[in-house]
């Protein structure tokens, strides 16, 4: 097919997204004032706890059998390549942009956690209406297309809350300061969100999972007592990625995979559940119908908080954000490429367009949001956050066209 008509194909799923995304900036201004921090926060509250888990159960279960089970394995795998690769280009950007220490883990986390989940629930369903679409019938392509994006977003959630949370929560510790070394306590809030809230996490009244941080002093000391030191440090940085906050882990959504992977692979519950004719089917077509909210809310969510950053004055060094942009949108979708089509050569990924697509697509979307949860837990680089986010998910309407374009195009079966 015509690179140029997968282009045009392309570009209508991240319009519609743009589109919604401007109408929920305008909902949050003070203008329209409908989309404030409060609404934003119940609505958000809603997505996550009950419309994402009826949209990621419902297409699961509809689409996931025991056999398909074992053709789905790579995906975790491509997942924790994605990550692993964008912390090394992270660490790259810290040291060539001589990044402040309080933004670096802000940095890390930008190019290791991708957003995994709600731009594929966004652009897989229309990019399956377009008639330039190399996946094949529409509603098969938005069953299976939307049963593979809930898996991707429940595995990048545990991703992003074992890996690139530990992380930026082990960095968040260097700060720059006057030298003397204070601690800064921080409270976990255990029903975490799908986007970035902007609520004030320093007082909360749950105080079980309280962790203290404290700033690295730079005071000069003896040598003896600079080894205890570092050694101590060593320790704390390890017994950090020990800390893993489970209730955001098995979050709602990751709890309907598992509802959603024991009915699809237990026969005589998905013949009672799934089907036209099933007894049970008015308990999938209210899953489905509660479901359908989740898309909506989720991007009008996006543009409200994306309008943070416009407001935003804070000052992030220009570098910073060209070396993020150049990580999440040149060098993980070209190293990614490599990846996904060495897995197809070597048979470890079953031959469907629409399953390799999401694989590729994968090393080419913009941060996750809930990166801006994270700094707000540890009240580091909250700010900066948004105006990186502002760039990214502003260049990602050119990014995300032109990669899929591509992506479509080496998928597209040869012309006869």
């Amino acid at each position: 097919m015509d690179l140029l008509q997968l282009f045009i194909t392309a570009c209508v799923p991240v319009l519609n997204m743009l589109l919604v995304t401007g109408v929920g900036s305008f909902l949050a201004t003070d203008f329209a004032g409908l989309l404030n921090k409060e609404a934003r926060k119940y609505l958000n509250n809603i997505v996550f706890y009950v419309f994402s888990p009826s949209l990621v159960a419902t297409y699961l279960a509809q689409t996931i059998t025991l056999e398909s089970l074992a053709k789905l394995w790579f995906m975790p795998v491509n997942i924790l390549l994605a990550c692993t690769f964008g912390l090394i280009f992270g660490w790259i950007v810290i040291h060539v942009t001589r990044a402040p220490a309080r933004l670096r883990g802000l940095i890390l986390g930008c190019c290791s956690a991708g957003n995994w989940g709600n731009i594929f629930l966004i652009i897989i369903p229309a990019l399956c209406k377009e008639k330039g679409s190399p996946f094949g019938a529409p509603d098969v392509c938005h069953t299976y297309g939307l049963a593979y994006s809930s898996l991707s977003m429940a595995l990048g959630a545990v991703v992003l809350w074992t890996v690139a949370y530990n992380i930026m929560r082990a960095t968040s510790k260097v700060t720059e300061g006057n030298g003397q070394a204070n601690h800064t306590n921080v409270s976990i809030s255990g029903s975490g969100t799908g986007t970035a809230s902007e609520e004030n996490f320093s007082i909360l009244n749950d105080n079980t999972n309280q962790c203290t941080l404290p700033l690295i002093s730079n005071s000069s000391v003896p040598s003896t007592k600079t080894k205890v030191a570092m050694s101590e440090r060593a320790k704390g940085f390890v017994s950090m990625f020990g800390a893993i906050d489970f209730k955001k882990i098995f979050a709602p959504s990751t709890i309907a995979v598992i509802v959603g992977f024991i009915i699809g692979g237990t026969p005589l519950i998905r013949n009672a559940v799934i089907g036209d004719n099933a007894p049970l089917r008015v308990i999938q077509e209210s899953s489905d119908l509660i479901g359908g909210g989740a898309i909506p809310s989720v991007t009008l969510i996006m543009g409200g908080n994306l309008l943070n950053g416009i407001r935003g004055g804070a000052g992030v060094q220009p570098s910073v954000i060209v070396a993020v942009i150049v990580v999440r949108y040149i060098l993980l979708p070209s190293v990614g490429t490599v990846l996904v089509k060495s897995a197809v050569r070597l048979g470890l990924i079953h031959p469907d367009p629409l399953y390799q697509f999401i694989l590729l697509l994968q090393y080419a979307v913009p941060p996750a949001m809930n990166i801006g949860t994270i700094t707000q837990l540890f009240g580091v680089g909250e700010s900066e956050c948004s105006v990186i986010f502002v760039w990214a998910y502003a260049l990602a309407s050119v990014a995300v066209t032109v990669w899929s374009a591509l992506f479509m195009w080496a998928l597209s079966p040869p012309a006869a």
